[in-house]
Parts: C-alpha cells; structure tokens; sequence
C-alpha cells in the first residue's frame, strides 16, 4: 500500500517546503483549514459512493432493448423545377460576329 506522498513521488525536502508555504499563508487559521479541507474530502467520497450505487442500481434493474430501425424507404422522384435550357432561344442575346 502506498502512502499519498508516495503517490505524488514528494520526497522530505518537498514535504517540508509544503508545510512552511502552508504555516506562511494561513498561519493561526490552519487547524482550521485542514478541518475544512477533510470535510471536503469526506463529503466528496459519499457523494461518488452514492453515485455508484444508484448506477449499479440502475444497470442491473432497468434493461431496456434497442428500438427498433425503420425499414429503409425506396428513393423519391423529385420533380425539376428548373428551366430548360434551348440553343436558339428567343430572348438571350447573341454574341457579336466579326
């Protein structure tokens, strides 16, 4: 079992600097803070507990089969709307000739 500092490879001399950063900022306050900090900790723990339990719940009651696919339709005709287009036609103008 690893410890935390292990965890995040702190060796002595980083530990150390942490405690003095930590004494140096909140100085009285820190009991107080680390108080805050666990409670935090313990609070964010039964939250993802309870998290797991109610999907647990969930995937193991409820089953629900896939719906099922339309069957594919056949393609549609779609009407042209656009003009047709004549080599001579009537009013497009002609190109001068030299």
């Amino acid at each position: 079992m690893t410890s935390l500092f292990g965890l995040f490879n702190l060796g002595p001399q980083e530990i150390l600097i942490i405690l003095v950063l930590g004494v140096l900022f909140f100085g009285k306050r820190l009991p107080e803070v680390g108080r805050y900090l666990g409670k935090g900790i313990v609070e964010f723990k039964k939250g993802m507990k309870g998290l797991e339990d109610e999907i647990e719940g969930t995937t193991s009651i409820q089953r629900h089969e896939p719906a099922a696919l339309e069957p594919p339709r056949p393609p549609q005709r779609v009407a042209t709307t656009a003009p047709k287009f004549e080599d001579n036609a009537p009013n497009v103008p002609q190109p001068p000739q030299s």
